[in-house]
């Protein structure tokens, strides 16, 4: 994206001084009001940029008391925590914000509401205050999605509080909205925003800003949560079909405005500008030694730690590894076109699989070399990697091949967080909720043809004909799980589905280690690797040894999970916050 990431401190750069010195005279920019600061429509849209840079998400995301990246609590990867453990404690989901701070939800929403009153107070023309204000609005509606999805519904402060003294400071202690009252006021502020802002922005500078299809997919994506099981235990279909409606309308904008599936399902991440599938993004540069410097860090974390200056992260699971389906489309074992084969895993898989899991032995080009080889495989109990795999796979989605080792740690990737593939998802689901069945298939079938499955005879891309509702749901999910894969998908959509103690409880996750074999194998092995075909080398010289991932307890996650806990301290500070049901107090989450 190539929005500013200047501060306000910064205003007043070589490029905007007279501006700047205009507008404010000479005053302290610390204490400026803001009647001064958003008369000036420059430095208006840079307390906009300031909104954005605090608010857009990071790749993949985390949760916990532990910093434990989303897909170590599902099926993905692996990672200790407090939430499959079990041992949650009321106070360790956090993001509630017990204290003005700039890095918690509140905080965030403070500064967007100081913004939205500024702006509206000031003296711009209506259309330019319109435009600004609804791009704050889709930033206080991801917000308060954040906060419905952890703990149901919250206080929703909507003008700034200014609590000086101790009556203001009374009246500023809210109760917490009905969850519906919450996702009301998150249509509400996103309705407000594609009302707006354009379809597209006509100018590479403002790649990346929010448009009507960006806010029309977010409402899509809320209130697919609210029809889910965890919001909708009752299968209540007024809301599959607010559901639908919504993912219908951001469908129809995005394609409008030329929106649609990528051509390629590993380079999409890799086009900037005017890249169909980059429907809600972070734009990160390569910028090094300057304020506006803003890498992604995932890919350094991501890739081999050889192959970066961190590296490591993220490594797939043996379940995710077996999830993939085959060319085919049909699930391991259940193709009768391709036997799947544990010894030879990466045979005949749905092409997605090699562009998101590098195995031992996989061609990966790293480093500009297009024809280099990953090895994870273990030569008498020891790994040939510097720092060895502890599931024997790493993920190479979004993993930039062209950037070197060094300069991994500076890696500008975009990271997408709606592409136009959840938005096809997301309508195929919202559709079988209410019975469009024949839609859901349209949508899925859209997804696996631009994956590169075979259309198969009967043109249904290894989907099952004549599918019911809870089979296509279920088909749906199987779905997301691979083409979001290590995108931070898989634990909400467990969860939104109420299906991790199904999935995951009582079980411990897989990794898998490779051996060569002390014998039958050749002596120049090590050096000819590369050479060797690989079908041989698995078949005759390696050896598959499968271990626990988990090996301090089983899975244990508990249902109150599905609502986290208020923390005790944000009660402790507001009287009026009563806790939910399923922690002990009043508050019905499911209202």
């Amino acid at each position: 994206m190539k929005l500013s990431n200047k501060l306000l401190v910064a205003f007043c750069s070589s490029l905007l001084l007279t501006s700047c010195m205009d507008v404010l005279d000479k005053t302290d920019l610390g204490s400026t009001q803001g009647s001064l600061i958003f008369k000036d429509s420059m430095l208006t849209q840079m307390n906009l940029d300031f909104i954005y840079d605090q608010n857009l998400p990071a790749p993949i995301g985390s949760l916990g008391p532990e910093p434990l990246g989303i897909s170590g609590l599902s099926d993905e990867s692996y990672g200790e925590s407090k939430i499959l453990q079990g041992t949650l404690l009321i106070n360790e989901i956090g993001d509630f914000g017990t204290a003005l701070k700039a890095d918690n939800n509140y905080g965030k929403i403070r500064v967007i509401n100081m913004f939205l009153n500024d702006v509206k107070a000031g003296p711009l023309p209506q259309y330019t205050k319109n435009k600004l204000r609804a791009q704050a609005q889709f930033f206080r509606a991801w917000r308060y999605f954040d906060l419905v999805r952890l703990y149901g519904g919250v206080p929703l402060v909507l003008t700034p509080l200014a609590a000086v003294g101790v009556e203001a400071k009374q009246l500023d202690f809210l109760p917490r909205n009905t969850t519906a009252e919450t996702f009301a006021q998150i249509v509400k502020d996103l309705d407000s925003t594609i009302a707006s802002v354009p379809g597209r922005w006509t100018t590479a500078n403002d790649w990346g800003r929010v448009t009507k299809g960006t806010a029309a997919a977010l409402k899509g994506r809320a209130l697919l949560y609210a029809a889910s099981p965890q919001f909708n235990p009752t299968d209540d279909q007024a809301r599959w079909q607010a559901s639908y409606d919504a993912n219908k309308q951001a469908y129809d904008l995005l394609t409008a405005n030329g929106y649609g599936l990528h051509a390629s399902f590993d380079q999409l991440w890799f086009q900037e500008v005017n890249n169909p599938e980059a429907v809600f993004l972070t734009g990160y540069n390569t910028a090094t030694g300057t304020q506006t410097a803003k890498s992604n860090g995932y890919d350094n974390s991501t890739r081999p730690s050889y192959a970066g200056t961190a590296g490591g992260s993220n490594q797939p699971s043996w379940e995710m590894v077996k999830a993939f389906p085959m060319l085919d489309g049909k699930k391991p074992g259940e193709s009768t076109k391709y036997t799947y084969s544990e010894q030879l895993f990466y045979k005949n898989r749905d092409p997605r699989f090699d562009k998101t899991i590098a195995y031992n032995g996989a061609n990966w080009p790293l480093n500009g070399n297009t024809a280099y080889k990953v090895w994870t495989y273990y030569v008498g109990g020891k790994t040939i990697e510097s720092k060895a795999s502890n599931t024997g796979f790493y993920t190479r989605k979004a993993i930039n091949p062209s950037v070197s080792t060094g300069d991994a740690q500076y890696s500008g990737t975009d990271w997408i967080e709606i592409r136009f593939a959840e938005v096809l998802l997301n309508l195929a689901e919202s559709a079988v909720g209410i019975n469009k069945l024949d839609e859901a298939y349209t949508q899925l079938k859209a997804v696996r043809k631009r994956a590169g499955i075979e259309a198969g005879t009967d043109g249904l891309y290894g989907l099952k004909a004549n599918m019911s509702r809870a089979e296509l749901f279920d088909a749906i999910l199987y779905e997301r799980q691979i083409e979001f894969a290590f995108e931070g998908k898989r634990f909400w959509d467990l969860r939104r589905w109420k299906l991790i103690e199904k999935t995951l409880n009582g079980t411990r996750r897989t990794g898998v280690t490779i051996n060569l074999k002390t014998t039958g194998v050749p002596s120049d092995f090590a050096t000819n690797r590369d050479n060797v075909n690989l079908d041989v080398a698995y078949t005759n010289y390696f050896t598959l040894a499968f271990k626990q991932l988990d090996t301090k307890y089983s899975i244990a996650w508990k249902p109150e999970y599905y609502f986290f806990a208020i923390p005790q301290s944000a009660i402790d500070n507001n009287p009026k916050l009563i806790q939910n049901t399923t922690w002990g107090g009043a508050f019905d989450p499911l209202k």
